[in-house]
């Protein structure tokens, strides 16, 4: 093998093996802390769930007043003013004393008047929001919002109290907008099996 040839050989050797030691080094790398093990204080945190009774709820409580702040300070930059909308999607439909009962266009479904249960919204602002720090509200912050919420939507007074006795008991517009959850069994053979 010729000197020119060694050279070449080598010029060629040496940027090769750099990019692959630099690729190994990559695959070993844990970006966006994929794969990462949770911390137990991050495993409790998802580790239940508020059902439509609300037996799970936290002590706490909240009025409308209270989460106008909050919701101003924490919520606003993304679902506008008063929840109405903004960059993410429209929490609001009808106003205070005016519930919106539908039906809900596609579109309206993010808003917190189309939940059947009042529990739903509590547990979801309480995992998910603000959405650039999850889960950072204590009770009394998410109880306040869900009723500066409800009271938006019409479905509270805003002078109520939002407590987790308080909570499962609103009967929200859209409760029975829903197809059951356990189907008729025998199948009625008069009806379509559609239905």
């Amino acid at each position: 093998m010729g000197a020119y040839t060694m050279r070449c050989s080598l010029n060629l050797l040496v940027p090769v093996t750099v990019l692959a030691a630099s690729v190994m080094g990559l695959a070993q790398s844990r970006p966006y802390n994929l794969g990462t093990p949770l911390s137990q204080e991050e495993i409790r945190g998802f580790d239940f769930m508020v059902g439509p009774e609300g037996k799970e709820l936290p002590g706490g409580r909240g009025t409308a007043k209270e989460g106008a702040e909050i919701f101003a300070k924490r919520c606003a930059l993304c679902h506008g003013r008063n929840g109405e909308g903004g960059s993410a999607q429209r929490l609001v439909l009808g106003s205070p004393g005016n519930p919106h009962r539908g039906p809900f266009k596609d579109t309206e479904k993010s808003a917190t008047s189309y939940y059947p249960y009042p529990t739903i919204a509590w547990d979801y602002i309480n995992r998910a929001m603000p959405a650039n720090k999850p889960g950072s509200l204590t009770p009394d912050e998410v109880y306040a919002v869900v009723a500066f919420l409800f009271y938006r939507n019409g479905i509270i007074q805003e002078s109520d109290v939002l407590d987790a006795k308080s909570l499962p008991k609103i009967e929200m517009p859209n409760r029975n907008g829903f197809v059951p959850a356990v189907p008729v069994w025998p199948p009625d053979p008069k009806k379509p099996s559609w239905f």
